[in-house]
């Protein structure tokens, strides 16, 4: 009897921490990578939208995206994503200025559980200099 009791708790225990381990918001990107390719520095400026979707059980919150450097402006959707449910980051790149290849980051910041608190999204292409007259 005093086995049973043992594995008893022993299951009781181990369901308690595998629920208590998938309990929570979840974000899940479609892509973290962008590449715009070759862009006319005449567009002045190329936006991309990366969609984050809700695998979790929680809402999910978008604290914060915080990009590489000033040329880089992230958007993000403010209100809470329910579970199932997506959400987007839009980042916008300036290209005024910058004729050459670029790579810059966007650390958008959740209220997700474990490893996917911080995702690190990157956009990266070449401007090509407007031609001088």
């Amino acid at each position: 009897m005093d086995t049973i009791k043992r594995i008893m708790i022993a299951t009781a225990t181990w369901m308690a921490v595998s629920l208590t381990a998938l309990a929570g918001a979840e974000a899940t990107f479609a892509e973290r990578h962008h590449n715009f390719g070759n862009i006319q520095e005449e567009r002045q400026f190329v936006t991309h939208t990366f969609e984050v979707e809700n695998t979790g059980d929680k809402p999910l919150l978008i604290i914060e995206a915080v990009a590489s450097c000033g040329c880089t402006k992230p958007e993000f959707d403010t209100k809470p994503i329910k579970p199932g449910k997506k959400g987007k980051v839009k980042v916008t790149y300036s290209t005024v200025g910058r004729p050459g290849a670029f790579s810059k980051t966007v650390r958008v910041k959740t209220n997700a559980e474990g490893k996917t608190k911080v995702t690190t999204l990157l956009i990266e292409g070449t401007v090509i200099p407007k031609s001088k007259k």
